[in-house]
């Protein structure tokens, strides 16, 4: 069956288009979203009965974007898609935390979410409009789906917001946010932005939610004209009699251990305890014998319960604090001897050791997405091993959950990193996480500057981060600040914000229950600004600016410019004089011609600054930038009757007079030279034609010559 495109303008000359029951018909639910020349289909298939013992929510998302969709070929060998992007993996992450919410509580059927990027027109991204379709494929399908919702990317240029901005417009953009939710209210968030203040930020959500209430209308239209009959779910009953009997049990127990202010490891371990001890009590009898775990179960819904219900009515904690106060912060920079720059940062029982590597321009990534193809220069990442939280497991590659928190992270601190012209190192940043109890992804952040600084990179200033979580009771909500664990499984809301005491950098937001009201949104954000400044200072204690110097285990290098035409005589026939350059300096030289000025821009490394110095020294040479009265390192190429001719820098010979070679009459040049020795001589003159007169007894103590 055929069906045409059916279109909606959700923001100013802003125009989305769907198609449905063209392809993919055996889907549960599929649609065609396009926006100008790129197109994303996106299906959504749901089991009717869930496995046999699963207790969670199975729910895949993957956004996938196939190089031929750009008319592009795969680089490396293997000209096939492999494994998923790192960009492909963040945008998928981002539409499962907007669609996850709207399932009903205790599904428990396989579903998967697939968005194929078919078609890109290099301007219109399609992760957003995955966001869109794979709403639209539930909605229209008989999943017990309560949506719809949407995503939509917003920016600003000149003042002026944009939703779902070009390439180009971003380029110009000083926000980069994607906003999920429904036409109600807002469900998630993430993005980076140049040190906008809460008041702007809040403006820029509400832009987008005006543009995701008109795209759930629209999905509304489509799913009266080719909606599915949704199925109708129906969980598990509860045994009341049973319920009661675990209340009675352990709901005091539970109250008083709530209560007690304990620390992660004592606190898990009493409500272990209790657990254990009613399931085992209760299991004695028949009719419970096989019921341990949903018994466990409900004592975990009793903590929940009094967890919430001690800070909705004491606006109380489990660890005894406020709703606004944060945990207590140590720091200390230069803890590892040989990185470059590392630190500690502690908050709490979260606990973030970072270090920081400085490396040459043959160290950037390098990145080839559908988008983009560039050399990444700055990257942060994130690991979270097992023990941090006192658990045993497989050491293996970086799952979806570390690349999203190393992302977040390098995208809060990336906006105040000094340019690759301003400060010429490859930056690489590690996040370990050694304990865990709240937001690791800020800890990093905050971690992250402090190593910076230590490494003497000339942040612009220091950046930090905080978690924020909220409890939603039926006549009042409480917003906590730098929330714990249990607080952030519990509670209702996770919205991270991070930069610097200017402004915002970068946010991230998911909501566990339909949205937020902006009245919320806008406590939450100022008492978010007011726990980082708090941060901030205490991160200053330790360091508050760069260090002066770089490690002197870091590369150094040395920049220089060239006349454009000049190029090729440093690089040389097949490259030979810059591969000689580099093997005789012990050096690394990158020659590059500036688009802009025509100049070459050469970028000299070396682990010894005396090497480079060399390199430049020989290069300038080489290009007639030659010092007279400086000293070279050459080497006797010839022979002659009147002196010899050395080479002082590849290509360009100077004649060593026999009358300068010493102090002492020579008779025969050969008798103290011969073609090869490496000497030391002086440039007393570059002559008329470029001529060099060089001098070797100018070196040379008068008062005898050293054999």
């Amino acid at each position: 069956m055929k069906e045409e495109f059916k279109s909606v303008e959700f923001a100013p000359g802003k125009t989305l288009s769907v198609e449905t029951g063209r392809i993919a018909k055996q889907a549960d639910g599929c649609v065609t979203v396009r926006m100008g020349d790129t197109m994303v289909l996106c299906t959504a298939v749901s089991a009717k009965e869930p496995k046999p013992g699963q207790d969670f929510f199975p729910l895949t998302v993957d956004l996938r974007e196939s190089f031929s969709a750009g008319g592009k070929f795969p680089g490396g060998f293997i000209k096939r898609e492999g494994r998923p992007s790192e960009k492909e993996i963040l945008s998928s992450r981002l539409i499962d935390r907007t669609i996850r919410p709207l399932f009903p509580k205790n599904y428990r059927c396989e579903t998967q979410i697939i968005c194929s990027v078919l078609s890109s027109d290099g301007e219109n991204d399609g992760d957003v409009l995955g966001g869109f379709g794979a709403s639209a494929a539930l909605h229209i399908s008989d999943a017990p789906f309560d949506g719809p919702s949407a995503e939509v990317r917003v920016g600003r240029v000149d003042g002026e917001f944009v939703i779902n901005p070009t390439v180009s417009e971003l380029k110009e953009s000083d926000i980069d946010m994607i906003v999920g939710g429904t036409a109600e209210s807002v469900l998630m968030m993430e993005g980076e932005m140049e040190e906008i203040s809460e008041a702007e930020m809040l403006d820029a959500i509400k832009a987008a939610h005006q543009s995701i209430i008109k795209l759930c209308e629209f999905q509304e239209e489509l799913r009266e004209e080719f909606g599915k009959e949704k199925r109708v779910f129906e969980p598990e009953p509860v045994d009341e009699d049973l319920k009661a009997k675990v209340h009675e049990k352990a709901e005091d127990r539970v109250r008083e251990l709530v209560n007690t202010g304990l620390g992660k490891e004592e606190y898990n371990e009493g409500l272990k305890n209790i657990k254990d001890s009613v399931a085992e009590e209760l299991t004695e009898l028949e009719e419970y014998e096989e019921e341990g775990d949903t018994i466990k179960g409900i004592v975990g819904d009793i903590e929940t319960d009094q967890l919430r219900n001690m800070v909705l009515e004491k606006k109380r904690r489990i660890d005894g604090r406020s709703p606004e106060d944060i945990r207590d912060i140590w720091t200390q920079v230069g803890y590892l001897a040989r990185t470059h720059g590392s630190a500690i940062f502690t908050r709490g029982e979260t606990q973030a050791l970072v270090s920081v590597t400085l490396g040459t321009k043959k160290d950037a990534q390098a990145v080839d997405t559908l988008l983009v193809e560039e050399d990444k220069n700055f990257f942060l990442h994130y690991n979270f091993p097992p023990y941090c939280v006192g658990e045993a497991g497989f050491l293996r590659g970086p799952g979806r959950r570390e690349i999203g928190h190393g992302h977040l992270a390098e995208r809060a601190i990336k906006k105040l990193m000094p340019s690759f012209e301003d400060f010429g190192y490859v930056i690489r940043v590690i996040s370990d996480i050694t304990e865990s109890n709240g937001s690791s992804s800020m800890a990093s952040v905050c971690g992250g500057s402090m190593a910076l600084m230590d490494a003497g990179v000339p942040l612009k200033k220091p950046v930090a981060g905080i978690a924020m979580g909220m409890i939603v009771g039926e006549n009042d909500q409480v917003v906590l600040s730098d929330i714990r664990g249990e607080e952030d499984f519990m509670g209702d809301m996770d919205f991270k914000t991070a930069g610097s005491s200017e402004g915002l950098t970068a946010c991230q937001m998911d909501m566990k229950v339909r949205g937020i009201s902006f009245e919320v949104l806008e406590e939450a954000l100022q008492q978010a600004h007011e726990g980082r400044l708090h941060i901030l200072e205490k991160m200053a204690e330790t360091i508050s600016r760069p260090k002066d110097n770089i490690s002197e285990y870091a590369p150094q290098f040395i920049n220089m410019t060239i006349d454009g035409d000049q190029i090729g005589a440093v690089i040389g026939p097949g490259g030979k004089v810059i591969q000689t350059l580099q093997k005789e300096t012990d050096t690394e030289i990158w020659v590059e011609e500036d688009d802009e000025t025509g100049k070459g821009k050469i970028t000299i490394t070396a682990n010894d600054l005396a090497k480079a110095e060399e390199a430049k020294k020989r290069i300038q040479g080489i290009v007639g930038q030659l010092d007279e009265g400086a000293t070279y390192q050459g080497v006797v190429k010839a022979i002659k009757e009147y002196g010899a001719f050395v080479e002082i820098v590849p290509g360009k010979d100077g004649l060593l007079h026999v009358s300068e070679i010493s102090h002492e009459h020579v008779k025969n040049v050969s008798d103290v030279l011969s073609v090869g020795d490496e000497i030391e001589v002086k440039l007393l003159k570059v002559e008329h034609g470029g001529k060099l007169r060089l001098s070797r007894k100018a070196l040379i103590p008068k008062n005898g010559e050293e054999e």
